[in-house]
């Protein structure tokens, strides 16, 4: 049978069953130490169900199934109990990043606005043992604008660049890993290379926050709270690793519904947790409240890079933008014109049907778009396998609505008016154009050419 996330003639993806699906965890895991007897011992046995992940085990080896199962609760309270043992030197400083299309989803499953959702969340983790709790938004800031720069350079480099041009999105793993394991050079060369706000978030808790408190990297555990599965194999890339703190960017990645899943475990509502205010990167300077990016369901690749090559290539200052569906409401297009005639072409494509069709055109040399933000779920990301779903695994419509409404209400605010961030650029980052920037913000994906273990994982 063929899978619909695969263009391969017989799928490996397997049916879903809950009792092998927990053996096969227990036998992947290698950490029996994560066993402890302890006050979080029935919480570590939570069931971690990856079936809903974009990425089927035809493209995994069998030591990143083995890591991305033992990615889990688990790993959380493995620290914080080392945290409670004598044994100072193994002690770690734990950290928490939030990204912020998990947070409708608290507001909206527990009723509570945007903000207050963010302060109840931060006082849960906090009272579990978490040292640190941190809004991923400022790294979505990093990404945007190096995106942005890297479409006018591609742009301007278009007609002697076969590559410049399509540029496609890189902040969603699911389409990375697809596009890496399945389509290969055909697709990654025209890949944005600015790294996700997930891996950016990594560099600046264990590069920037890391000099700031005086810790080396590996003394830092990092924890994303994201809004899907695929997360956990972002985190796993070797090119997101520093050899000499043998120190990942991000250590491990826990949907909404798993930090849900500790609440229900430990009988905590969201509304009886004490509000705590979310962590700063900068000493001394409080957190304010929450705020998005433009677009309705996501970061905002598209307009963010619409309107900035728009004013930067053509001089003209676009206020709003007007979406043209086509052949489905996940996949619109957004045009300018100057003088009558079509001088950007952007789209955005979300969910498997979508990119194929995408990936089609490319391969027919039909494709008329300057950039595309891709995006494999339907829906965008609040609508993550990792939130929102129904107990059989379908997406729960009602909840997504409401979570789609609060996200609408956060106010916008434009990463260029971020002054921490341009701050950062100066004072970390050593310019904008510097080799540091390079180094630390983007990275490159490239065809892998890699025949998995057939592992029994039940996708």
């Amino acid at each position: 049978m063929k899978c619909e996330n695969c263009t391969k003639k017989e799928c490996s993806k397997k049916q879903k069953n809950d009792d092998t699906q927990s053996t096969s965890v227990d036998a992947l895991s290698s950490n029996d130490g994560l066993e402890e007897e302890n006050e979080f011992h029935t919480l570590a046995n939570a069931k971690i169900l990856l079936s809903d992940c974009l990425a089927c085990d035809s493209c995994m080896t069998a030591e990143e199934g083995a890591r991305v199962f033992q990615q889990n609760q688990k790993e959380l309270f493995h620290i914080l109990n080392l945290n409670k043992k004598c044994d100072t030197s193994k002690h770690k400083v734990l950290a928490v990043s939030i990204c912020p299309q998990s947070l409708p989803y608290f507001a909206a499953k527990f009723n509570l606005s945007v903000n207050d959702a963010a302060k109840r969340l931060c006082g849960f983790l906090k009272s579990l043992g978490v040292h640190y709790v941190f809004d991923t938004t400022i790294a979505a800031d990093f990404s945007i604008l190096e995106s942005q720069r890297e479409f006018v350079q591609r742009y301007q480099r278009r007609n002697q660049e076969e590559h410049a041009l399509p540029m496609f999105a890189s902040a969603c793993p699911g389409w990375i890993r697809y596009a890496e394991r399945v389509l290969t050079n055909l697709v990654t060369s025209h890949i944005c290379t600015a790294k996700s706000p997930q891996q950016i978030m990594g560099s600046l808790v264990k590069g920037y926050f890391a000099r700031q408190k005086n810790l080396s990297p590996d003394k830092i555990f990092h924890v994303i709270v994201a809004p899907c599965y695929d997360r956990k194999l972002e985190a796993l890339r070797e090119d997101f690793y520093t050899a000499l703190y043998n120190s990942q960017e991000v250590d491990c990645v826990l949907t909404s519904g798993e930090i849900v899943q500790i609440m229900e475990q430990k009988n905590v509502s969201m509304k009886d947790v004490t509000e705590v205010a979310v962590d700063s990167l900068f000493d001394g300077i409080p957190e304010g409240d929450v705020v998005r990016h433009e677009g309705k369901r996501s970061d905002g690749y598209l307009e963010h890079i619409f309107k900035h090559a728009a004013k930067e290539l053509f001089g003209m200052d676009v206020k709003e933008i007007t979406y043209k569906a086509l052949k489905n409401k996940d996949f619109q297009e957004v045009t300018l014109e100057k003088d009558g005639e079509t001088v950007l072409r952007f789209a955005a494509a979300y969910g498997f049907r979508n990119i194929q069709n995408m990936v089609l055109k490319l391969k027919k040399g039909k494709f008329l778009y300057h950039f595309v933000e891709v995006l494999a779920c339907p829906g965008g990301c609040l609508n993550g396998k990792g939130q929102a779903q129904t107990e059989d695994g379908k997406a729960d419509k009602a909840l997504l609505t409401q979570m789609e409404e609060v996200y609408a209400a956060v106010p916008v605010r434009l990463p260029e008016t971020n002054l921490h961030v341009q701050k950062m650029y100066q004072d970390w980052l050593e310019g904008m154009d510097s080799k540091k920037v390079q180094e630390t913000l983007h990275t490159k994906y490239s065809a892998v050419n890699q025949t998995a273990s057939n592992l029994d994982i039940k996708w």
